[in-house]
This record gives structure tokens, C-alpha cells and sequence, in this order.
């Protein structure tokens, strides 16, 4: 008996709840805040998003005609929003994309620390709306995790301009009851980069004294028994220029 084949099944955003609570209720929230004198009304780029993402997946907005050269079947896609604030496909397109790309080309495959890292709450109302200063207190941030494994390394007799950390930020605009709630995630290389200079440098893998210890026994890697898989320290190495 021949497996089963899957076939494709469009989405329908407009049968969600999400979709229907913002169509039913949009021009009446926005005619609202107009009628308000005491109100400011909504940025441009948030009413976008809005109507981007009630557009989000309807054939009636576009859509891309494919064919098989071998069957003749034809579908119909429909253009997406590819926008960041309320359509949950697109966002949730864009984060295993991005997730995929860090994994497959960014961070070496050695032990990582999330550090989550919040403001005061009167910080969080003046940088929401300036990039300025958010890269101003993110700079402060990654400076200061970034000290701690030089420090770290520096202890263990490593050269001090020859350590670089790694680390990726996230901005997280939102809390649990989503209110305005700025903050950082921060995932950093647990330990950090060593570069040799001159022809033929090479760059090494040191790691701090949390990743040295097994996720699951916590044993040193020089305590495993032969055959562990992290019987020896994770390291990478490579040319550098």
C-alpha cells in the first residue's frame, strides 16, 4: 500500500479569533480614539500593521499561481504581511528562520547562556521610543556581560586583548499581562573566543567553569568515563585572517 501524500491545505487567517476580534472592532477602535481630544491616537506604522495583517494570507490581495510540470495540479498562495506586530504566521515564520540561521551559521555549537536583563520602569517608557538610547542601554549591557568572561578568562591566564565574547540580543517589548515592558535577551557564548594574531592565527573555543561540567551529571569532562560524549572540552578552531 503507497503512503499516504500530504496535500496542502491553505491557511484561512480570517476564521482565527485574532482576525476577528481586529476586524469586527478596528474602525471602531481608531474612530474612537479620533472622537477623544485627551488622546493621541496610534502611530502610523501600528495602523499598518493592522491592516497588513487583516490582509495576511486572502487570495483577494494577492497570491502566487504555482503549477507541477508533472501532474499539471496547480494552488493558489496568498501573498503574506511579513509584518512583526500581530500576525502570528508570519512572526512565527520569521523566528524559526531566524533561530535556524543563528544555529546553522552564527553561534558555534558549544554551551550558550540566556541572560534576561530589565529596566527600571521609568527607563522603560523613555527608551520604547527611541532607538538612541535602547542601543545606548544595550551597549551598556553586552559591555558589561561581555567584562564578566574577560575577567573570567583573564583569571584562567588568558591574554586579555586576545579574548572576544560572543553574544546575540533580543529586544522584548512586552510582559506577561502585555504591558509595556522593555527588555533584553541576551544569549552569550558560555566562555568566549581567544584569536592568535599574525600569519596563520587560529581561533580557539575557551569555555567557563559552567559549561565545563556535563548538562546531565555535572561531572568535569575530565572525570567522564571514556566514550561520554563530553569526556573532553567542546572547542573549535579555524584560520583567522
Amino acid at each position: 500500500m503507497a503512503p499516504a501524500v500530504a496535500a496542502y491545505e491553505p491557511r484561512d487567517p480570517s476564521r482565527t479569533v485574532l482576525s476577528k476580534v481586529i476586524a469586527e472592532h478596528l474602525e471602531t477602535f481608531l474612530a474612537s480614539l479620533d472622537d477623544d481630544p485627551d488622546a493621541t491616537g496610534l502611530p502610523a506604522y501600528v495602523q499598518r500593521e493592522f491592516y497588513d495583517y487583516l490582509q495576511c494570507g486572502i487570495l483577494a490581495h494577492g497570491f502566487l499561481r504555482m503549477g507541477c510540470d508533472t501532474c499539471k495540479k496547480e494552488v493558489l498562495l496568498a501573498f503574506s504581511c511579513k509584518r512583526r506586530g500581530f500576525c502570528p504566521s508570519c512572526a512565527g515564520r520569521r523566528m524559526a528562520q531566524t533561530a535556524a540561521h543563528l544555529v546553522e551559521g552564527v553561534i558555534p555549537w558549544v554551551p550558550t547562556r540566556q541572560w534576561v536583563v530589565s529596566v527600571p520602569i521609568p527607563l522603560r517608557y523613555w527608551t520604547a521610543p527611541s532607538k538612541d538610547l535602547t542601543a545606548q542601554v544595550h551597549t551598556i549591557i553586552r559591555t558589561t556581560i561581555a567584562q564578566y568572561y574577560v575577567i573570567q578568562a583573564v583569571k584562567r591566564g588568558m591574554e586579555r586583548q586576545k579574548v572576544q565574547p560572543g553574544s546575540v540580543t533580543f529586544l522584548q517589548r512586552f510582559g506577561g499581562a502585555l504591558q509595556l515592558n522593555l527588555h533584553y535577551h541576551v544569549i552569550v557564548i558560555e566562555g568566549g573566543l581567544c584569536r592568535s594574531h599574525g600569519p596563520g592565527s587560529q581561533t580557539t573555543l575557551y569555555q567557563g567553569r559552567a559549561a565545563q561540567r556535563c548538562r546531565h551529571c555535572r561531572r568535569r569532562p575530565e572525570n567522564q568515563p571514556a566514550g561520554h560524549p563530553q569526556a573532553t572540552p567542546a572547542g573549535i578552531s579555524g584560520s583567522g585572517n
